[in-house]
């Protein structure tokens, strides 16, 4: 069996080298690139079994690398990148071990992608696919808001945006409810925490409210072209102005 790595980590190289000899059985060799260039070469020269690739390697991404040499073999990476990128790696075909990972991790992947491969279930790595793994490692390198620190009388408590169902103005700063219908104090005001939130989960509906589109129950018209929302935790249902209504259904159709 013949594998070729691409990881740009001494560190993460050896780890990878340790784990294939703890999985397999039989004699392996393998390659080894750290940068787009060497795996192109790699690529253009040799037929392999495997590929474990890292995302970011010295000279570009992988997915540049992916984009100029046709693959036929499974492709199992191996990264630290996560959220937007690890969704966008739900694609048959593509295998994703999120760092650090254990030798279960790694035996799980190799064995599925294994069996795939061998059924003729496998389909290689196309353009398309590639593309949204390209967009999606941009959309990740943006750096939005994952907690906010919320101050009590008994202390400091973090609360994670991803709980977050409903953000409201009150005055100079905001109420945050959770998704269990807890609110919180978020001493800041809502033009800037808009700008914190990642757009594809946060839409302000109105002049004073952000909603999370993860937990949106049920959606109503309402007169003067407004909506209805009802959201999981929040008694009240909230609703859209006039002028947020058309870009909030083109938004939820996204």
């Amino acid at each position: 069996m013949n594998i070729l790595i691409l990881e740009d980590e001494i560190p993460a190289y050896q780890k990878l080298t340790s784990s294939l000899s703890t999985f397999f059985k039989e004699q392996i060799t393998h390659d080894w690139s750290r940068t787009v260039a060497d795996g192109t070469t790699f690529l253009n020269n040799n037929k392999y079994d495997f590929i474990l690739s890292d995302i970011q390697l010295l000279d570009g991404t992988s997915f540049d690398l992916f984009d100029t040499v046709e693959v036929e073999c499974p492709i199992v990476f191996c990264s630290a990148h996560d959220e937007y990128l690890f969704q966008a790696f739900n694609t048959n075909g593509v295998a994703y071990i999120l760092k650090p990972y254990s030798q279960h991790d790694f035996k799980k992947a190799l064995e599925k992608y294994q069996s795939l491969f061998k059924q003729g279930a496998y389909n290689p790595l196309d353009r398309t696919t590639i593309n949204v793994l390209k967009s999606a490692i941009q959309e990740e390198q943006v750096k939005y808001k994952k907690r906010f620190v919320i101050k009590r009388a008994k202390g400091i408590q973090l609360l994670n945006v991803t709980d977050i169902s409903l953000i409201a103005a009150s005055g100079d700063f905001c109420i945050a409810t959770d998704l269990n219908g807890k609110t919180h104090p978020v001493l800041e005001k809502i033009g800037v925490i808009t700008e914190q939130l990642n757009p594809k989960k946060f839409f302000r509906i109105n002049r004073s409210q952000i909603l999370h589109i993860e937990y949106i129950e049920t959606i109503e018209n309402h007169f003067k072209n407004r909506l209805l929302i009802k959201l999981k935790g929040v008694k009240e249902k909230v609703m859209t102005s006039s002028a947020t209504t058309s870009e909030f259904r083109k938004w939820i159709e996204e």
